[in-house]
């Protein structure tokens, strides 16, 4: 009997795996099926925990959260996620513009931390925003254009980009007049960032009003930018006081700390690098890992025992697991803040009160109201350094000095330091400073409750090996004030009577010819009034 057509066997052939399919921005999509847990795996799955982190934090930035979101987002990858970082913050700038504009400056400040840190993420991000504002005004998109424009103006403010950017994209948005939309796009890029062009590019500023105010006079664009332009002109006028270029909450990097990029918008060096959002296996992926892992650390000052261990159960027993437990415990760490932020601030805060009060009373009640104990120190250098580098030398200085010491000896032992340190740097100072110090020094010496001699004129020995020409100036100057102040008689008897300490230096007895040298020196000033007694000794 033959067998049917439909009961014959037919070999059966080996299933083939489909090849991966290739996705359109260049990965290789691997089905959930085919994951294995081998290192690739591994490193997939961190790739993708990195870019649910950056665009999650990203997107909760708000102005008043953004000093907790920047540690975080530099806690992650950046190096390896720094494409992923200006995606997010394209897609979500972009996104926001219609809804609320108030976001973009939250995303450039998260920006402009980013690249004080790392500048590469700066001028990757420039360099995409760039290239999607060309292409957004080559296509006419309005709204891809109006937002990359708004980015454009806010890293400038931020001080990523420099203000070369912002007027060459003027210059394209104003190259044809006649198109209302990129008019309406360059009226609003220079309402965002008008003042910082007023203050570092008056010129460019200029010239851009003067375009426009010839397409307001033109009338080739219809009223309602035409009533734009005339309220861009009164915003102007204002001086931009109601568009300040970076918000107070938003100003978390000082200015010598950011890094700013020169990106033209027709340079070659616009290089988007777009393989950077698509995860490709690294043969040094652990390597980086680690390396970035210290560069966090450096970034943010956490220290490697940062983590706080538990102890397990077990260790909880006995009461010898007690004690070998406390004995193992790592020393508790203390961080220390190593950028000086806390002296930083409080010299600015000393800078602004001496310069800007009235008078010595007003800033002396201020000054007290804000130094702490042990800050003397610093509060006396910035005092002495205010008057050596004012134009014009005013008893403002000395009397606000007098006032300090007469509260507290710590302010006589900081001026006595500070005396020494500029005796010592003479050598590096120019004549006016020299004698806006002679002259601040003399006031508290002539004082009678404020600079004590012994603590400042003691470390003074007018001798030709001891002393240098910018050193016997200095003297010079000083002396010939404090004759001035106290007369020559009056000073004569301080020197020679009232301390023997102060007497030897200025007048060394050690040999006959360092006597003499300071005889010499004292009448070749004008002050051999003072030497009577010293001559005594070498007769």
């Amino acid at each position: 009997m033959t067998p049917t057509r439909s009961a014959r066997k037919r070999p059966r052939t080996p299933e083939v795996a489909p090849p991966p399919r290739k996705r359109r921005d260049g990965g290789i999509y691997v089905p959930p099926y085919r994951a294995t847990d081998d290192e690739s795996s591994y490193e997939r799955r961190s790739w993708d925990a990195l870019r649910r982190s950056i665009t999650g934090l990203v997107n909760k930035a708000t102005a008043a959260n953004i000093r907790h979101v920047a540690p975080e987002l530099l806690s992650e990858n950046l190096v390896r996620g720094r494409g992923l970082l200006c995606r997010a913050l394209l897609r979500s700038q972009a996104a926001s513009t219609s809804s609320a504009t108030a976001f973009t400056p939250v995303f450039a400040a998260l920006a402009a931390v980013a690249n004080a840190r790392l500048p590469c993420v700066g001028r990757l991000l420039l360099a995409r925003l760039a290239l999607r504002a060309t292409r957004a005004h080559a296509a006419g998109d309005k709204h891809r254009l109006a937002a990359s424009a708004t980015f454009v103006a806010h890293l400038v403010n931020q001080g990523v980009a420099t203000d070369l950017l912002a007027l060459q994209l003027l210059a394209l948005l104003l190259d044809r007049p006649t198109d209302g939309g990129s008019v309406e796009v360059a009226v609003g890029l220079v309402t965002h960032c008008g003042a910082k062009l007023q203050e570092s590019c008056p010129r460019g500023l200029s010239a851009v009003f003067d375009s426009l105010r010839s397409v307001l006079h033109d009338g080739d664009v219809d009223k309602r930018v035409q009533f734009l332009i005339e309220d861009l002109f009164a915003i102007r006028k204002a001086q931009f006081r109601a568009h300040p270029p970076v918000q107070p909450e938003l100003d978390l990097i000082e200015p010598d700390d950011q890094v700013t990029h020169q990106i033209e918008l027709d340079g070659d060096q616009l290089d988007p690098e777009f393989h950077l959002d698509v995860f490709e296996p690294s043969p040094s992926f652990a390597q980086d890992e680690a390396a970035y892992e210290d560069l966090r650390r450096t970034m943010l000052g956490v220290g490697d025992d940062d983590k706080i261990q538990s102890s397990s159960p077990d260790d909880e027993e006995t009461d010898s697991d007690d004690d070998a437990s406390e004995t193992d415990q790592p020393p508790a760490v203390v961080v220390r803040d190593q950028t000086d932020t806390d002296l930083i601030n409080l010299r600015r805060t000393i800078y602004l009160t001496v310069m800007s009060s009235v008078s010595a009373e007003e800033a002396g009640n201020k000054l007290l109201s804000v130094v702490r104990s042990g800050q003397e120190p610093e509060l006396c250098a910035m005092l002495v350094e205010c008057c050596r580098k004012a134009k014009a030398y005013t008893s403002y200085y000395g009397e606000l000095g007098q006032r300090l010491c007469a509260v507290d000896r710590a302010y006589q032992a900081g001026f006595e330091a500070c005396f020494a340190g500029h005796y010592a740097a003479a050598h590096r100072m120019t004549t006016d400073e020299l004698r806006a110090s002679a002259r601040f020094y003399a006031h508290l010496l002539a004082a009678a409750d404020a600079l004590p001699w012994r603590g400042a004129l003691g470390r003074v020995r007018v001798t030709e090996q001891d002393t240098t020409s910018s050193s016997r100036i200095f003297i010079k100057l000083l002396f010939l004030d404090l004759a001035e102040k106290l007369g020559v008689r009056t000073l004569s008897k301080k020197r020679n009577d009232d301390d023997a300490d102060v007497r030897d230096v200025l007048f060394p007895r050690d040999c006959a010819s360092n006597t003499r040298f300071a005889i010499n020196f004292f009448t070749a000033i004008g002050l051999g009034g003072v030497t009577e007694a010293a001559r005594k000794l070498i007769v």
